[in-house]
């Protein structure tokens, strides 16, 4: 449907790390002042940063403590929210098509909806590519959303469970959770999943030992772990990794996952109670080529610096979900980083060209990387001006520089005050929570 309005109207579709965040920001720049008409688009209700998952998959994050509901963050924004899944554009029209909503049994909540935009953003983030590896949709856990991470954590209590009701076979350990994948969301993943066990322990599930019953196995295609990030923090999340116990099978593809387990290239079989697929991410299969826009081999929209899409300048991408070339022959990678870079810069974009001004072109700041390694530490590489090149860190360092990651989105979305507010309530939080959700 076409609704008349008065000032231009902005879409943002994805409540991702970057799609909230520009929203929340123009929604204070523009909405308040009636400027502009900012709405968000997102299928949930709520969200959750997404480098959090692999804690919420372990139980060790607490999600309806720390989520944050649109329709809340949009009236204290000045935005507006939409649920809806997006599933179509009408580029002719400057329409979005919006599924209907519906619920668990398939009631219409909400009927189909077309909106109308006058600038088009699609922050849609990513999804796991399983590279249409046989067994992985029917058989592998695919840790890429709040649900499935739900899922995983669901499944883990209930194998827990079976298995600390029973004997181990003889010189095996009672279960083994293999992840394929060993970038960042499967090495902390691993980590955190030891330190689950641990804690499981101490609440009754006394044969659940992390060293004895529990195998947790990584396996990767690369010849090494966390392959985009420099060696040395590899190795170095590869020696606490073994001090865990952890199995890694680096230079190994898998070529079909089973009920019973994964295989791989070699020919070997990992037997495994729970399989989790973390190798490679896309953007959705749906928006490969949509309504004429141009998009790269993992679906991504390929954008100019400014991050128009390079067909339509009043559609733009960031995120995980564009592709966005980075000066060098390359793209931008996809982490949470550039999403909120990408989002700072599309921010003062729109309001450039909204008042007639050239807009910016759009320059990636590599601050380094850090990997969490649940509560053994974390390791790191800083960059920029703290050093020349990249500066090593590790253990409680790297782990505080990590926890101020989600500080900073956490301001992006709240403000300092607020902020310090959140901070307060989680430390409150533990001290009559369990560390580990059990249900």
């Amino acid at each position: 449907m076409s609704e008349s309005r008065r000032c231009p109207r902005v879409v943002i579709v994805g409540g991702g790390a970057g799609g909230l965040e520009l929203a929340t920001h123009l929604g204070d720049k523009l909405g308040k002042s009636g400027k502009a008409e900012i709405v968000l688009v997102d299928s949930q209700r709520t969200h959750i940063w997404k480098p959090l998952l692999h804690q919420l998959a372990a139980g060790s994050y607490d999600s309806h403590a720390e989520e944050i509901e649109y329709l809340a963050q949009a009236r204290w924004h000045h935005f507006r929210f939409r649920q809806g899944r997006f599933e179509g554009l009408d580029r002719a029209k400057r329409e979005i098509l919006i599924a209907p909503l519906v619920d668990s049994a398939g009631r219409e909540i909400i009927a189909a909806q077309r909106l109308a935009y006058d600038y088009l953003v699609i922050a849609l983030g990513s999804q796991t590519n399983d590279f249409n590896t046989p067994g992985v949709a029917e058989y592998a856990i695919r840790l890429d959303s709040p649900d499935a991470a739900r899922e995983f954590h669901e499944r883990l209590i209930n194998v827990c469970l079976r298995a600390n009701s029973q004997p181990p076979e003889a010189g095996q350990g009672r279960f083994t959770v293999a992840i394929i994948g060993a970038g960042a969301t499967g090495v902390e993943l691993a980590a955190e999943l030891h330190d689950a066990a641990l804690v499981l322990g101490s609440f009754g599930l006394e044969h659940i030992n992390p060293e004895r019953d529990l195998k947790i196995v990584l396996v990767d295609a690369n010849t090494r772990i966390l392959s985009v990030l420099p060696e040395r923090l590899s190795e170095a999340a590869a020696r606490e990794l073994r001090q865990l116990a952890v199995e890694i099978h680096s230079n190994e593809r898998v070529v079909e996952v089973t009920a019973d387990g994964v295989h791989l290239a070699s020919g070997a079989m990992i037997p495994s109670a729970l399989t989790v697929w973390a190798a490679g991410i896309k953007a959705p299969d749906f928006l490969r080529g949509i309504d004429g826009l141009e998009t790269n081999r993992l679906n991504q929209l390929v954008v100019e610096p400014t991050l128009q899409s390079t067909r339509d300048e009043r559609i733009f991408a960031l995120g995980d979900c564009a592709g966005c070339p980075d000066g060098k022959g390359g793209w931008v990678p996809a982490r949470a980083q550039a999403a909120h870079q990408q989002a700072t810069r599309l921010a003062d974009n729109l309001q450039r060209t909204m008042a007639g001004k050239p807009m910016r072109a759009f320059r990636f700041t590599d601050h380094g990387s850090l990997v969490s390694l649940a509560s053994y530490g974390s390791v790191g590489s800083l960059m920029g001006s703290l050093a020349r090149g990249s500066l090593f860190i590790e253990g409680t360092f790297a782990k505080f520089m990590y926890w101020g990651l989600h500080k900073q989105h956490q301001m992006a979305l709240s403000g300092f005050w607020r902020t310090v507010l959140i901070t307060l309530a989680e430390w409150l939080d533990k001290v009559h929570r369990p560390r580990i959700k059990l249900h």
